[in-house]
């Protein structure tokens, strides 16, 4: 008979390393995803066989040069057909939204005829600016 206890070897498996690895993969991950679309919540909508689609927010660009002349989407108008030509868009988009763009010498008085002809006709107007380097 053999008494004598065999000393078996223990199996251990060091994951110190691995650990490190999928910690990296992780934030690389995070950061990826924040990059693409920082501001987007991803989310599952339900689904409505009669419900109506809501179309898109159109908008149409107003611009004040250095010498006083309006712009509507590139093409040049008057001070008095502004109005008029803002409400052949809104016909065509209810829901339509400016974006102002101002030359820097313009005065503020000229930039506030705008934003009354956007109030007139009850429509939003969102400023243009251009970010701080």
């Amino acid at each position: 008979m053999n008494l004598r206890k065999r000393n078996k070897g223990t199996v251990e498996v060091h994951t110190s390393a691995l650990n490190d690895i999928m910690f990296f993969l992780l934030l690389f991950f995070l950061l990826a995803s924040a990059v693409v679309n920082p501001q987007v919540v991803k989310l599952l909508l339900p689904r409505s066989e009669s419900g109506q689609q809501s179309s898109a927010q159109k908008t149409v660009t107003v611009s004040i040069d250095e010498k006083l002349n309006y712009f509507v989407d590139k093409q040049k108008v008057s001070l008095e057909q502004l109005q008029a030509t803002i409400e052949n868009y809104q016909k065509a988009s209810p829901d339509l939204t400016i974006v102002l763009y101002v030359a820097r010498g313009v005065s503020i008085e000229n930039t506030m005829l705008v934003f009354d002809v956007a109030n007139k006709l009850k429509l939003k107007v969102v400023l243009a600016v251009e970010p701080k380097k």
